[in-house]
């Protein structure tokens, strides 16, 4: 009786990753007795290598758009309580000068370190008690209150915020406890995939053009139809596509592969210019040194490898002058830099995707609090919902605002 009396008075933090420590330092901040539980040996870990190890800590363009769920309303109910001025003026308090790349907010140091040490600084200038190495196995609602069964014994609390992350966590089998718990709990699962992640693709040319970094727009098919697109710098590997236009549209395509839908990426290497302009700009090409090869024609224009595949796949003799190509020629080779399709076949492992797609189903949760709506006192913040974002600080942003929500919520429910 003594355990769960003193239980009534405190909250605990299940995942002491972003949105954990964001919910820690909220509901310390608003007076709450807050126990955080982590299964690695520190916290934070994944912190320490976003944004390249800098931090692109959030965006100011914030937009519905900019986050993704199967209840598309729900991230932005979250994020406009605690938006981008919110986050800066949070991490600025605490001493993190914003450093702005064309909206994208890093620290001024460069250093994810600094993120992480700022919010371990104030978690425990707040007293918040930390445990590390102790992993959450089961959690066991009350007539008042929880008892969580850890590795380290058994955890009493008031309220439990389930921040535990995603399968994309530094250690792979981290997401799995949390997707599990709330399952137990008789919430529903949206289907788990990578997202911000690398496609691998069907065709056996892509080790001939691994290692090429070009421009360009890439969309994302299923069974036919336009589910993605994205423009930027495109990497192609030696097993299909990567870059930051392919991670903004990898967690549609994954979705898609996981309901056995058909797949394909269309790479368009020249998409400012629309197609009968480009037309005109290969003839125009073609003219001023119509007497070239059409090995030499491309040269300049784009990257060897890529126009080395390009004359393979149209089957056009290299030494056929430009000035000889007959329209047809003109618009095989048009369609290949414009139209280039790719199968895709999968995604990377979720170990090396920064994100995933899917988690807790959110029409189990309460849309303005992030508490339960099966388990009175249960609350979720971070990646275990189905909720991602955009690459560019959006996954982070979610963190804070999903963290700060369910913190504050908590907290107040234990007043």
């Amino acid at each position: 009786m003594k355990e769960r009396a003193s239980a009534m008075g405190n909250i605990t933090i299940v995942g002491g990753g972003a949105s954990g420590l964001m919910a820690a330092a909220t509901a310390a901040a608003a007076g709450a007795e807050v126990t955080l539980i982590e299964q690695n040996n520190r916290v934070g870990k994944k912190l320490l290598s976003t944004g390249n190890g800098r931090c692109n800590y959030t965006n100011l363009r914030q937009e519905l758009s900019c986050y993704h769920s199967e209840n598309p309303s729900f991230p932005w109910g979250i994020v406009s309580q605690f938006g981008a001025s919110e986050t800066v003026a949070f991490f600025r308090e605490l001493g993190i000068q914003p450093k702005s790349r064309e909206g994208y907010l890093y620290p001024n140091s460069d250093q994810a370190s600094s993120v992480l040490d700022v919010l371990r600084m104030e978690c425990a200038r707040l007293q918040v008690k930390v445990r590390t190495d102790c992993r959450c196995t089961d959690i066991r609602p009350g007539k008042t209150g929880f008892r969580l069964k850890t590795s380290s014994g058994m955890v009493p609390a008031g309220q439990v915020i389930l921040a535990s992350g995603s399968f994309a966590s530094v250690t792979a089998e981290s997401g799995d406890s949390g997707y599990t718990l709330a399952k137990r709990l008789g919430h529903r699962i949206v289907p788990v995939v990578p997202a911000l992640v690398q496609l691998k693709c069907r065709e056996d040319f892509y080790k001939s053009i691994s290692g090429v970094r070009v421009m360009g727009e890439v969309a994302v098919y299923a069974d036919g139809a336009c589910i993605g697109r994205d423009r930027g710098e495109i990497q192609l590997t030696g097993y299909g596509i990567s870059g930051i236009p392919v991670f903004q549209v990898s967690g549609a395509a994954a979705a898609a592969l996981h309901e056995r839908k058909s797949v394909k990426a269309v790479l368009d290497f020249m998409p400012e210019l629309e197609w009968e302009a480009f037309l005109a700009f290969l003839k125009e090409r073609i003219n001023t040194r119509p007497e070239k090869t059409l090995e030499e024609f491309f040269v300049g224009l784009f990257p060897k490898k890529l126009w080395d595949l390009w004359i393979r796949l149209s089957r056009i003799p290299r030494s056929q002058r430009a000035g000889d190509l007959n329209d047809g020629q003109i618009e095989k080779l048009a369609g290949l830099i414009r139209r280039f399709e790719t199968q895709v076949t999968g995604t990377n492992p979720f170990s090396q995707a920064q994100v995933c797609r899917g988690g807790i189903d959110t029409r189990d949760v309460n849309p303005k609090t992030l508490e339960s709506r099966l388990v009175p006192g249960l609350y979720f913040a971070g990646e275990i919902l189905d909720v991602d974002g955009l690459c560019g600080g959006y996954n982070l942003q979610w963190a804070w605002s999903s963290g700060h929500v369910s913190g504050k919520e908590a907290a107040h429910a234990e007043a």
